[in-house]
């Protein structure tokens, strides 16, 4: 008999600590999906400013390919205004050689034609300057169609250089989005180490409290470990609890990293039934004094009030739903839950 007595407890000292490994994986796997949704929403918000920032790169190039195929444009009509005033000083330059032919063809006539030959050689001095200002402009035009096409020069120069800016910057969202994922995913290892430190001490110290338990990710007191009936006060049988979980939080905060930022968060709850006191018009008023209670305690024990976070859920959120004594006392209690900050 006794032997059978051994084996029962040798069975039963097995299923705490599968029941806490169990906690501790779904604990992980809450807060890794937490994490995730929370790294998406920071990751989605740098892609924002990103794509914004690409919208603008875009919109530039855009601009600077019209410009491009404006300044070509004007560059192929100066070429057609050269064409044509190179074939007009071909066709002037024939007509004045033509002149000086029937000129010196005159030099051998009598003196009655003087006179044809001055109107000859009139014409020939037109021809000649109209020559003249005929490659003054086509030097002009050629000037300006050079200005033109280093102009086209820097403009493909600029579209060039965007389009690299472009390419550059979808490198450097890439690059962005797997720092940071890595960097999270070095954040949820390190915090859920430090937690399941946490978790571990804290099973050790209070080993054997029925009043005390996990639930999920959390430590759970009932609330008679820490007060008393409809009273929001810490009371004096509820200390020592509480300065042990103080002393666990400090050692844990000289632990932590600065650069990793968690908080404890201090949840009240009651169970169904109303309080309707004057202190306390609901349990939502109740439940919320009590975490109060609880972090001003804990901060005169030394724990930083940056580290903590006080909220009240009154009868929203049972444990157990059934309409008994024992739902009810399960049902108040103060929970503590260490998450990120």
């Amino acid at each position: 008999m006794a032997l059978a007595r051994a084996r029962r407890n040798q069975v039963t000292n097995y299923w705490p600590g599968f029941v806490d490994a169990l906690s501790s994986l779904l604990l992980v796997i809450i807060f890794l999906l937490s994490l995730f949704m929370l790294t998406q929403t920071f990751l989605n918000n740098e892609i924002l400013g990103k794509d914004t920032a690409l919208s603008r790169l875009n919109s530039q190039i855009a601009e600077l390919t019209d410009l491009l195929q404006l300044e070509r444009a004007n560059g192929a009509d100066l070429e057609s205004t050269i064409a044509s005033l190179t074939a007009t000083l071909a066709t002037a330059q024939g007509e004045r050689d033509n002149l000086v032919s029937q000129l010196a063809g005159l030099d051998q006539v009598d003196d009655g034609s003087a006179q044809t030959i001055a109107g000859l050689t009139t014409e020939l001095g037109n021809e000649r300057e109209l020559s003249r200002e005929a490659n003054a402009q086509v030097a002009l035009l050629n000037q300006q169609l050079a200005a033109l096409r280093s102009q086209i020069g820097a403009l493909e120069s600029a579209l060039n250089a965007s389009e690299t800016r472009d390419s550059q910057s979808k490198t450097q969202i890439a690059d962005l989005g797997r720092r940071l994922n890595l960097a999270l995913a070095q954040r949820v290892q390190d915090l859920s180490r430090y937690r399941s430190d946490f978790f571990g001490r804290l099973r050790q110290i209070l080993e054997g409290r029925a009043d005390v338990r996990v639930v999920g990710d959390r430590f759970v007191f009932q609330s008679e470990v820490l007060f008393a009936g409809g009273q929001a006060g810490v009371s004096p049988e509820g200390f020592g609890d509480l300065d042990t979980l103080a002393a666990a939080i400090l050692q844990l905060q000289a632990e932590i990293p600065p650069e990793i930022n968690w908080v404890l968060r201090i949840d009240g709850h009651t169970d169904r039934r109303p309080i309707r006191s004057v202190q306390f018009p609901s349990n939502w008023e109740l439940s919320a004094a009590r975490a109060i209670s609880v972090a001003k305690y804990l901060v005169s024990k030394g724990v930083p009030p940056s580290r903590m976070v006080a909220a009240g859920f009154g009868e929203f959120t049972p444990l157990d739903p059934a309409d008994t004594e024992e739902a009810f006392r399960r049902n108040r209690r103060i929970e503590f839950k260490l998450t990120e900050g």
